[in-house]
């Protein structure tokens, strides 16, 4: 029983100093963020004509994204793609429209969204440790790193061509969403049954 208590006790006492600690770091919080106030200068912020350009490319660029998003590709039968997109929304679809922010449920001009881009980006990354050329590039410094991010750019058109292909030649073999294509995908039509074939 000794032991029980003192164990109590010594739990009480180490409670009442993580109490005593968090009333006091708390404080110090508090002081800090009075103190980011009180040295916050817009004035200055006004002045900085490079952060507000980026600042509203940042706003536009958000802006046209959101509209690319509900911009449907043409060609497109939009409720035979409802009707497919509701069949397998909770699988591997539904993750890639939460990527896209709605572009694959509405199958809109920037369904691929950002992830071609992210894409490259890794596998730029992961040659550089099997290609030498790429490694010297690396420690170039800032030149070096601006081929690299031209090199990732690149693969990013290569890889978004490539993947916007692909969900071309998927819509088409799902039965009847394509209704009208352009010149690399044609048109896919309504698949015709075969008679069946009479019992005997």
């Amino acid at each position: 029983m000794d032991d029980r208590h003192y164990l109590e006790a010594l739990l009480q006492d180490e409670c009442i100093g993580i109490r005593g600690m968090g009333a006091e770091g708390s404080s110090g919080m508090v002081s800090a963020a009075e103190q980011l106030a009180a040295n916050l200068n817009f004035s200055a912020l006004a002045k900085a004509e490079e952060l507000k350009k980026r600042i509203w490319f940042t706003v536009g660029a958000l802006l046209v994204y959101r509209l690319g998003t509900y911009i449907p590709l043409p060609g497109i039968d939009p409720n035979a793609w409802a009707q497919i997109f509701n069949t397998q929304a909770g699988g591997i679809l539904g993750m890639f429209n939460m990527f896209s922010g709605g572009g694959i449920h509405r199958m809109a001009i920037f369904a691929l969204n950002i992830m071609p881009y992210i894409s490259a980006s890794i596998i730029i990354q992961l040659m550089t440790t099997v290609s030498p050329t790429l490694e010297a590039l690396k420690k170039e410094g800032e030149q070096g790193r601006k081929i690299m991010n031209q090199y990732t750019r690149y693969l990013t058109v290569v890889l978004a061509a490539f993947q916007a292909y692909g969900i071309g030649v998927g819509l088409q073999g799902t039965g009847s969403v394509v209704i009208q294509s352009g010149h690399l995908l044609p048109a896919s039509r309504p698949r015709s049954r075969s008679p069946a074939a009479p019992c005997s």
